[in-house]
């Protein structure tokens, strides 16, 4: 896929970003995603905390953690509840069941934070970009200082991925080693990049395996039934033949 921007266009990586079929590739994608971005401490780039409102805690579940190691992550952020019986707002610590607590309080406090730009939200972006996987990849891995020449409006950020090249995302991940993985794989901001992707890619359809698992189960049963179907039908036609 190529990216056609207002400038030269820049082809997108493609296929480095494909999702892994096994499940522990998918739990280490989460831990970076959940255990590594999200408890980041608070002066973190602020951009690193991704809206993803169509997924829940428990989902994460799917992907391997267990359900405490769920509810910690849930209870590691305050979710807004009520009204209580005041008639107030209140804070509690998130529940399993809850959706991913959005990093801003509105859309207006989105906007300020990013530049006037409101983010998307993260919870099927792969599937609302063009490239997927890939795209998001070559997202996070295309900003670079402008060539000689080009001048980007302030407040902005140059990318050679992006549309017009000027994007006002601020880098998320800007170093190696910014994150630390749990199985001592090195954290370049490529290795990162490919997991936030592949993280990305299974939250936009959390079923997805399981919906392949059912597809493989219903393939192999309608075999067997067809061969039983046919070896009866032999059967009872053999004299009639």
């Amino acid at each position: 896929m190529c990216v056609h921007t207002a400038d030269e266009a820049q082809a997108t990586p493609r296929g480095t970003c494909l999702l892994p079929a096994r499940a522990d590739h998918r739990i280490q994608c989460a831990q970076l995603r959940i255990q590594g971005i999200k408890r980041q401490p608070r002066n973190a780039c602020r951009h690193q905390r991704f809206h993803m409102h169509l997924l829940s805690y428990r989902n994460l579940q799917e992907i391997g953690l267990s359900p405490d190691e769920v509810a910690a992550v849930a209870a590691s952020v305050q979710i807004q509840d009520g009204p209580n019986d005041n008639g107030e707002m209140f804070e509690r610590p998130g529940r399993a069941a809850d959706r991913f607590r959005s990093p801003f309080a509105n859309a207006a406090a989105a906007r300020a934070a990013n530049n006037g730009a409101l983010p998307p939200d993260f919870s099927v972006i792969t599937k609302a970009r063009a490239g997927g996987a890939d795209y998001i990849h070559a997202l996070l891995i295309g900003y670079e200082p402008p060539p000689a020449g080009v001048t980007v409006m302030e407040g902005m950020h140059y990318n050679k991925y992006f549309a017009g090249h000027q994007i006002a995302m601020a880098p998320p991940l800007t170093q190696d080693g910014q994150l630390t993985f749990a199985d001592g794989t090195n954290a370049t901001v490529d290795q990162m990049s490919r997991d936030v992707s592949t993280f990305l890619t299974w939250a936009a359809e959390p079923e997805l395996e399981t919906r392949r698992a059912m597809g493989v189960r219903v393939i192999l049963f309608l075999a067997i039934l067809g061969g039983i179907t046919y070896a009866v039908k032999r059967k009872v036609w053999a004299d009639v033949h």
